[in-house]
């Protein structure tokens, strides 16, 4: 009687679905649990996300970024003195310290008139997609700004902040309308996803239903192009119908390559 080898770790029929995707499919098993690789994998991408959440925000790094590409900012703080403090109290992190605020009334009293757009960068759960994307993001809508003529307050950036934060930013500031880039919750497979918001005529007490949300950008998720363009069309429609949230649809044109049918799944083809 021949001894058959035994197979340890059995291949998984949908392992060429992985390469469409990066979530966690097909990872095969060894007896009745994960290979010791999936394992790993899952342990180390764990570890990105958790160490996301606690990384500093370098704004020293991003500001000098900025002055390189003639953007102006104002470094201010929310009312969550560290980050112990930011993670247990949310509400905290949707206000701005008194110092900032008082910073923001003094430069207002300086530009009486306002702006049209105000900008501001918060670290939000994931500094390390502030560091690496917000600096072509604001870039390019700062571009789309002067295509548009609208006026540009000086970039805010905001350590231990939530996404409300920017409605009081642009408030004192006197801005129309605010974007705000922040980094959203790490995911086991996207540690550094920079989030969008976008709100019209912003003040503080807004809820959420105020606002318009692009996530997912970075390289292997929304690309910076196509978040420019659906901002624009956002910041145009509002503009010219004076609201956003709920009642401001992202109807976008999305541009598509050799005549494609955008509607199509290729998956299909």
């Amino acid at each position: 009687m021949t001894d058959k080898p035994v197979q340890v770790a059995q291949a998984n029929p949908w392992q060429e679905l992985r390469s469409l995707t990066s979530a966690r499919i097909a990872l095969g098993r060894a007896g009745t649990s994960l290979p010791t690789r999936a394992q790993l994998d899952f342990q180390f991408a764990h570890a990105l996300a958790r160490d996301a959440v606690h990384l500093p925000f370098d704004h020293a790094a991003l500001s000098a970024a900025l002055a390189q590409q003639q953007l102006p900012s104002l470094l201010l703080h929310s009312a969550a003195k560290d980050r112990d403090t930011y993670l247990q109290r949310p509400d905290l992190g949707r206000r701005l310290s008194e110092e900032s605020a008082e910073l923001l009334r003094q430069h207002r009293a300086a530009q009486p008139q306002g702006y049209d757009l105000a900008l501001v960068v918060a670290d939000g759960l994931s500094a390390l997609a502030v560091h690496r994307h917000a600096e072509p993001m604001l870039q390019r809508i700062s571009e789309l700004a002067q295509g548009e003529g609208w006026s540009l307050a000086p970039v805010s950036l905001v350590e231990q902040g939530r996404v409300a934060v920017a409605d009081e930013v642009a408030e004192l500031i006197g801005a129309k309308m605010v974007v705000i880039l922040i980094g959203e919750r790490p995911g086991l497979s996207s540690p550094d996803s920079l989030g969008l918001y976008f709100t019209y005529a912003p003040k503080v007490g807004l809820t959420d239903a105020a606002r318009n949300c692009i996530s997912n950008v970075r390289l292997e998720g929304l690309s910076y192009a196509m978040a420019s363009h659906r901002l624009l069309y956002l910041m145009r429609e509002a503009s010219r119908r004076q609201l956003s949230g709920v009642n401001l649809k992202d109807e976008a044109e999305v541009p598509v390559l050799n005549g494609q049918n955008p509607s199509t799944n290729f998956l299909l083809d």
